[in-house]
């Protein structure tokens, strides 16, 4: 018996060497080069990418922030006359002072009217391949019509912007820095606000650094929360790459089917039974500073949106038979799954969520519109 218990003894100790180990173990696995890393869980037919750190300061951003058409675009951003009550612009939701959202549920605009969905920050728009929650406008271009038109946000009747805008000299001029020509025309007014636009970028985050090799930049805890994200957390599914998106489309098991807050999502757009309660892979960077978070912003508590998820997220999936009497009936992304992450693993994948929300960039608002 002495004996039996010695060699299974040893089978553990043999066996546990090939095991990530203990938490203060894990930053001698992520000391190493980025390619050396554990592995990510990855489900099969998943397309990743590894996480690439944001590059140091761009010495030309103050040159860029000076190009016309970006001027023009930064001035257009924050001048409320493009609403048709003259008291919304698009810095309202897109604030520059809680990072390009505005920590609200949904956006209030025009009348006081609520939107259905969540403001999503600007950040690194530029990177974007499709915009909104459901994805219907494939450029920033596309995507500054619907803001500017819409009767609960500016309101504006975008036939008329134009000569609205003409009739301040200020603006003239700026178009004809931007275009070589004092005519204001509806092409030139998105052209520039989505020029402006692509400056918006996140700052390096103190995960950036770690990437780069400055190894001391992340506690153990944030260290901890790294593998969990990438193994057991099965994070890595849908957040990689250096954006920590997949672009892709995913049902989460929000759609409060037939239920007050029901939105179809993507199925809006596509009108395809499996895109009903599909919504866009939102970018993680900076995700601290963004709350409320979801589509339709009613989280604002990360501990709470972990633990959502630890448990599956498969609250409403159909039966066979629901599904053949409504194909419309939401299926959950077969993605998700029991987590079974215990609380401490849970509290290790928020503060690595911190690490990858750099400090803010405040972006003063123009003193002076050109009226």
């Amino acid at each position: 018996m002495k004996r039996l218990s010695i060699i299974l003894l040893l089978i553990f100790v043999v066996g546990s060497a090939f095991l990530p180990g203990p938490v203060e173990n894990l930053r001698a696995l992520y000391t190493k080069p980025v390619s050396e890393w554990p592995k990510p869980t990855i489900d099969s037919g998943v397309v990743w990418k590894e996480f690439v750190s944001l590059p140091k300061t761009d010495t030309s951003y103050f040159t860029k922030m000076a190009q016309p058409k970006v001027d023009l675009g930064k001035m257009l951003f924050f001048d409320p006359a493009l609403s048709g009550s003259g008291q919304i612009s698009c810095s309202s939701c897109h604030n520059p002072q809680t990072s390009w959202a505005d920590h609200v549920s949904v956006p209030v605009g025009h009348d006081h009217l609520e939107g259905p969905r969540n403001t999503p920050s600007l950040l690194n728009v530029y990177a974007r391949k499709l915009m909104f929650w459901d994805g219907r406008a494939n450029s920033l271009e596309e995507q500054a019509f619907s803001p500017i038109e819409a009767h609960h946000e500016m309101n504006m009747v975008v036939g008329k912007l134009p000569a609205k805008l003409a009739q301040y000299q200020g603006y003239r001029d700026m178009f004809k820095k931007a275009y070589q020509s004092e005519e204001i025309t509806m092409p030139g007014i998105i052209g520039a606000l989505a020029e402006f636009q692509r400056t918006l970028t996140s700052r390096r985050s103190r995960f950036d650094e770690f990437l780069d090799g400055k190894h001391t930049a992340l506690t153990e805890k944030e260290i901890q929360g790294l593998h969990i994200f990438r193994t057991k957390g099965r994070c890595m599914n849908c957040h990689s790459g250096q954006f920590f998106t997949d672009e892709d489309f995913h049902n989460i098991g929000l759609t409060y089917y037939k239920r007050k807050y029901e939105d179809l999502g993507r199925y809006t757009v596509t009108k395809k039974a499996e895109d009903v309660g599909r919504f866009r892979t939102p970018s993680l960077r900076d995700v601290m500073n963004t709350q409320p978070w979801m589509h339709n912003g009613l989280f604002g508590d990360m501990n709470g949106i972990i633990n959502m998820y630890n448990s599956g997220m498969h609250m409403i999936d159909p039966s066979e038979q629901q599904k053949k009497d409504d194909p419309l009936y939401p299926v959950t992304d077969p993605l998700l799954k029991p987590l079974q992450l215990n609380k401490d693993e849970r509290e290790a994948l928020v503060a690595f969520l911190g690490s990858i929300t750099a400090t803010q960039f405040k972006m003063r608002r123009p003193e002076q519109l050109p009226r």
